[in-house]
């Protein structure tokens, strides 16, 4: 395989092959815990690990790292597997980190009969108290000199449920002083009294992340372990468990870390997300406006776009923020090529063309999407009275506004060139209604001289008499700062944007009623859009996925 354009992760694996590493014995994994929704900044880490099994041809495991069971729910877990697969990928084995409840249990006696671990009765403040500083080295508990009888006995008591929550924990002995203060004799297991979402009240201690996810990736026979940046520390601890569990006679597991997908505009922490649907902020974890995948689906992002964002943010070594705008440029790129275009109008205001012949309805030949030459044409009809954007109108205007105003010619897409002649208003002076006139020679493809004359603007419309009613959520960012979660001790909430959903009401063109949940559309000149739902009485509701360029840096 060419070296060529290899990511530093890639480069890692290949340097592991040279060195004698059977390609048999790839495999990656991708471990979330089921305390959640994935968001985006986990679809970093899944494209990843599968699309090195895809290149590489190996194994992928599905592990959920379920050890806190006030936190993990059973539905996330169906949540995950379900975004995971509508991101195209197929993993080979779905595993749970408390299926091996038995044998960490039986290994954390080994490390107990090596000297390696103890129970300790302190509180956790005595315990965080003793832990020192990172210039400042830790002081060891009391209870670290148990004899091995002594904590074997405890720890079995821990196990039967014959103390409180918090009475007790095993740690592991390793080295107060140490400059890692990871390695100041990490705990290994607490007691929790709490219903597991698999194994039920089989348990009443629970092992913690770090003993947890190395041992697991041993018992997986994971070749890479690929983490975020900010497990960099714990490789050595990762190291020293699996070096206490020796002589292992299978492969041994390398940790290796990556930056995380960093997102402006945008928080990932799954705590603080949970926290703005406890607020009510957004309305759930799908919310179109959150970072989760779920989300970004409602929203209509597609799995393509996903894709092609993380790898065109790439993989690096360093954190950074990825501005939102790219991810936006890449479902916009994709949807331009996918997506059927049609004409809706979202604030509609009254046309009634005065010299079309009244209670005509002429059908108009329309391209569904230029940039694929499958997608062929529609039909869409034409009548005396439409409906245009009412930001398309105007009394008076400057030259540079190219969109209709009293006396001057506009051509309506697909249809004929019109002008304005007056305007009807209410008592309250707004426009209710814009006269027109028409060249009933100027259609668009008829060939004729009239047809080729040039306007300089083009107006999307519906027609009136046909129009099928729509719902539109129209949703912008979450948070009006770059970096809503900039400072850890406040509360990214205040950063809020009030104006992050709205809701219109509007007009499609007839040939959309029939369409189906989740299909996607470019509505010319405004933007993509999903259909979220159709109402009880047939009203199409749609969700704004993006515009049609990128308007929020001009604001």
């Amino acid at each position: 395989m060419s070296k060529k354009n290899l990511n530093f992760i890639e480069h890692i694996i290949e340097e592991d092959l040279t060195s004698g590493l059977s390609p048999k014995l790839l495999r990656f994994r991708f471990p979330p815990e089921p305390n959640g929704f994935l968001h985006i900044g986990h679809v970093k880490a899944i494209c990843l690990n599968f699309n090195l099994g895809k290149r590489y041809k190996a194994p992928v495991n599905l592990r959920f790292d379920d050890t806190n069971p006030a936190k993990e729910e059973s539905h996330y877990v169906e949540a995950i597997k379900k975004d995971i697969e509508w991101l195209g990928f197929k993993w080979d084995k779905e595993c749970y980190a408390s299926d091996y409840f038995p044998q960490l249990y039986e290994w954390s006696k080994r490390l107990i009969n090596k000297g390696l671990a103890y129970v300790d009765s302190q509180t956790s403040q005595e315990m965080s108290d003793q832990k020192g500083t990172p210039t400042q080295p830790g002081t060891n508990s009391p209870f670290r000199n148990r004899s091995v009888d002594e904590n074997l006995v405890l720890f079995k008591e821990m196990r039967d449920g014959k103390h409180k929550e918090g009475a007790h924990v095993l740690r592991a002995k390793i080295d107060m002083t140490s400059a890692n203060m990871l390695l100041r004799d990490p705990i290994m297991y607490r007691i929790l009294y709490k219903t597991h979402h698999r194994t039920k009240d089989d348990w009443c201690i629970y092992p913690m992340y770090d003993w947890t996810h190395g041992e697991s990736d041993f018992i997986e026979q994971i070749s890479h372990s690929l983490c975020s940046l900010e497990f960099k520390p714990h490789r050595e601890l990762y190291d020293w468990f699996l070096d206490s569990l020796s002589p292992l006679d299978t492969i041994r597991p390398k940790q290796r870390e990556f930056a995380r997908l960093n997102l402006s505009y945008t928080i990932m922490s799954k705590r603080k997300l949970k926290a703005l649907i406890d607020q009510s902020y957004v309305s759930g974890w799908d919310d179109p406006r959150m970072p989760t995948i779920s989300g970004l689906r409602r929203r209509g992002y597609t799995p393509e776009s996903l894709n092609n964002f993380v790898n065109t943010a790439g993989v690096a070594k360093r954190d950074n923020i990825i501005d939102v705008s790219l991810l936006e440029f890449c479902v916009r790129d994709h949807l331009n090529k996918i997506a059927p275009r049609v004409m809706a109008v979202i604030n509609p205001v009254k046309l009634t063309i005065k010299n079309y012949p009244d209670g005509q309805t002429e059908m108009l030949k329309a391209e569904n999407n230029p940039e694929d030459d499958k997608a062929g044409f529609r039909e869409i009809p034409f009548s005396r009275s439409l409906f245009i954007e009412r930001e398309d109108f105007k009394e008076e205007a400057n030259r540079k506004f190219f969109r209709l105003t009293l006396g001057k010619e506009v051509r309506l897409k697909n249809a004929y060139i019109i002008k304005a002649e007056k305007v009807l208003k209410d008592g309250e002076g707004n426009i209710i209604e814009i006269i027109c006139s028409y060249d009933p020679m100027s259609r668009s493809g008829s060939g004729t001289v009239e047809s080729q004359r040039k306007v300089k603007g083009t107006l999307h419309w519906v027609s009136k008499e046909h129009a099928q009613p729509i719902i539109v959520n129209m949703y912008d960012r979450l948070f009006s700062v770059e970096e809503p979660d900039k400072n850890k001790d406040e509360s990214p909430t205040r950063f809020i944007n009030l104006d992050s959903l709205s809701q219109t009401k509007g007009f499609i063109e007839p040939g959309v009623a029939n369409a189906s949940e989740g299909e996607r559309f470019q509505f010319q000149r405004l933007g993509y859009f999903i259909l979220e739902n159709k109402t009880a009485d047939e009203v199409l509701v749609f969700n704004k996925t993006v515009g049609l360029r990128d308007t929020w840096k001009k604001t």
